[in-house]
């Protein structure tokens, strides 16, 4: 009987303990949540800052243009016609394209420049037309200058005449532009751009050597040959490139070469241009003249069309992108292949 009361004791107390063990087992953690996540920033996008105002000059406005002519601009335009390409690209650069009232039959670029009014071929303006459109200003060329320049003079028609002979001239024909427009700002900011590319590729050719500038012949029609000489863009164009302009030591603007000459100079380069579809027709033939077949250029296949001769003919705002595909082409080693 004791025992049995002691047996019934020990499990009295092994259930107890196992009671209090249970009671004493700590219930399961809480869950922790992690302490929030800080907010996230969000990045809006930044609007790109407007351009500072433009500021007017005072007018009556007297400006030189490039044929040394004193223009006074009355007030500020408000009815343009360009009479060159070159100058329809820089109204269109600055924005300026609503007060573009006339262009010519060349004037393709920007697209929306082919939906003006047409009041010119390129070297013949139809006066009669000019004057309908009323303008307040004429962007002219120079060579309009023994031409038409006269008699829109003597219709009172204001005249500025642009003439670019190096790519300088370019800049500040664009500048000129902006400033009778009331666009100086736009104008510098364009200025600026183009000339830090200008100079992105001069930095690379001013220090080559004579022997490295390679001698190169611009084609801009081929029965006969004609090219340029100084005292033109194309000209400065290609020494910057790092070239020398083969007839630049024997005349002024453009002429006609004979084959004879050109095989003295012996081009090591030969550089296509030509309007339109004209540029195939002028590199086929010049690739087919067997006269030409010793010329160094000829020999190491070094004859070359331009992608878009506009690119290199108009002196505008693209005249960048033609100095950087003629310095491929003549340069591969320091700036790449072209395109």
């Amino acid at each position: 009987m004791k025992e049995r009361i002691n047996h019934l004791l020990y499990l009295a107390v092994t259930l107890g303990l196992i009671c209090c063990a249970a009671c004493a087992t700590p219930s399961p953690p809480t869950e922790t949540k992690p302490p929030p996540s800080p907010p996230v920033e969000i990045q809006v996008p930044q609007d790109k800052p407007e351009p500072p105002p433009e500021e007017l000059p005072q007018f009556p406005l007297t400006v030189v243009d490039d044929l040394g002519r004193k223009v006074q601009i009355a007030q500020l335009p408000q009815r343009i016609v360009s009479l060159a390409p070159s100058n329809t690209e820089i109204l269109y650069a600055l924005g300026l394209e609503d007060k573009l009232v006339g262009t010519t039959d060349y004037c393709d670029y920007p697209e929306a420049a082919k939906s003006k009014p047409r009041v010119a071929s390129y070297t013949t303006p139809n006066l009669e037309k000019v004057v309908s459109v009323q303008p307040d200003l004429i962007l002219a060329e120079a060579i309009h200058e023994k031409t038409a320049l006269p008699a829109m003079e003597n219709l009172g028609l204001t005249v500025i005449v642009t003439s670019a002979k190096s790519l300088d001239t370019v800049l500040n024909d664009i500048k000129l532009v902006g400033q009778v427009n009331g666009k100086s700002k736009a104008a510098e900011r364009l200025v600026d751009s183009l000339t830090e590319r200008i100079q992105a590729v001069v930095s690379k050719t001013a220090t080559l050597t004579p022997e490295q500038r390679l001698r190169v012949l611009y084609v801009v029609w081929h029965d006969p040959i004609w090219t340029m000489g100084r005292e033109t863009f194309i000209n400065d164009l290609i020494w910057k490139a790092g070239g020398i302009n083969v007839f630049a030591a024997d005349f002024e603007k453009s002429r006609v070469v004979s084959l004879e000459a050109i095989i003295q100079k012996d081009p090591q380069v030969i550089i296509v241009s030509g309007m339109g579809t004209t540029g195939d027709l002028i590199y086929n033939n010049i690739k087919k003249e067997t006269r030409l077949a010793d010329v160094d250029a000829m020999r190491n296949n070094r004859v070359f069309k331009i992608s878009d001769a506009n690119l290199i003919e108009r002196p505008g705002p693209r005249i960048a992108d033609g100095l950087e595909e003629v310095a491929r082409l003549l340069h591969p080693e320091i700036f790449g292949t072209s395109k």
